[in-house]
């Protein structure tokens, strides 16, 4: 019980930090930043997957998790790129 108080006390803080720093960042270098994101989104991936494959400690609930995390950061990488890739064609010449 108190690693899970821990966890979530951590998690919470990360949240608020999370907050902070992207509230600072310039819209200048919000796009560029997104960019930057989608390989850490990547990172997530392959840890969902790792955390849904399975193995001897593998439970229904960590299954089901891993798969939901392996869905959502996919979702936030094909959004980047569209985003990013939408934001370069506007610099191409016409």
């Amino acid at each position: 019980m108190d690693m899970l108080i821990i966890s979530l006390t951590i998690f919470v803080l990360a949240i608020f930090v999370g907050v902070e720093i992207i509230n600072k960042v310039p819209p200048t270098l919000h796009t560029p930043l997104m960019s930057g994101s989608n390989a850490i989104s990547g990172i997530v991936v392959v840890g969902a997957i790792i955390s849904a494959g399975g193995g001897e400690h593998t439970t229904a609930l960590s299954t089901i998790l891993g798969v939901l995390a392996v869905i959502l950061a996919s979702i936030n990488i094909f959004g980047g790129f569209f985003v990013t890739n939408r934001m370069l064609q506007m610099f191409k010449k016409k």
